[in-house]
């Protein structure tokens, strides 16, 4: 990349100074705002029995997740809202997907154990992110093992919900059988610690933000101190 390109590119993306709504109105976004409004489609699908359908709206918010951030990245639509909105977004869908499997699963003990404790984790997430937000920083956008962790978490909920149970959606079609209860538990347990690895990987990146926001309010300090005397 020549350095005239990657100048364009620089100036083009969002800088935190230049505020959350800044140059919000992209395709990423939309794909965000999108696949909130999937959320009570696929959980009201869900309880109603649509299994099928509900977990094919689930598969389209999933497909959105995926290719909001590489449009972002490829067509220079990164923006400050963007990088909050899809954290967000991750962890209202996650949410919704884990409440879902708690209704299926609720006669299950262990089901309920490792389902909340995601919940748990979920809830410390955003309770965190709207701190954040609260304190003027921004939530960082989502590292690697967060994407990862993401995709995991997809592919596994997505085979729960066609595949858990005697009842469930594909169960008896073709050539799908149920998962055994161990398979089930083993992926839950997966998506635990890769998204208690994401939590920790913003650890850096939240204190590196305090920091920085600690230095600028010293200097603001200091300059308006300088004015007065």
């Amino acid at each position: 990349m020549s350095d005239e390109i990657k100048e364009v590119k620089e100036e083009q993306e969002a800088r935190p100074e230049d505020g959350l709504f800044y140059n919000w109105n992209t395709i990423p976004n939309w794909l965000c705002f999108l696949r909130i409004a999937l959320i009570p489609v696929f959980s009201v699908l869900f309880i109603k029995g649509h299994y099928l359908i509900a977990a094919i709206i689930m598969v389209a918010a999933a497909l959105t997740d995926l290719f909001d951030g590489k449009i972002a990245r490829k067509f220079n639509m990164v923006s400050n809202l963007g990088k909050a909105l899809d954290p967000i977004a991750d962890k209202l869908s996650q949410m919704a997907i884990v409440c879902i499997l708690l209704y299926k699963f609720w006669d299950v003990w262990y089901f309920k154990v490792l389902l909340f404790m995601f919940i748990a984790k979920e809830l410390l997430m955003l309770g965190g992110g709207a701190l954040m937000l609260a304190k003027g920083l921004r939530p960082a956008a989502a590292e690697m093992i967060g994407k990862v962790s993401t995709t995991v978490f997809y592919i596994s909920m997505i085979l729960i919900i066609a595949l858990g149970g005697e009842n469930a959606p594909l169960v008896g079609k073709w050539i799908f059988k149920p998962l055994p209860d161990p398979v089930m538990i083993v992926l839950i347990v997966i998506c635990l610690i890769l998204t208690f690895a994401a939590l920790f990987s913003y650890v850096p990146g939240f204190f590196k933000q305090v920091k920085e926001n600690q230095k600028y309010l010293d200097e603001e300090k200091y300059y308006k101190d300088q004015d007065r005397s």
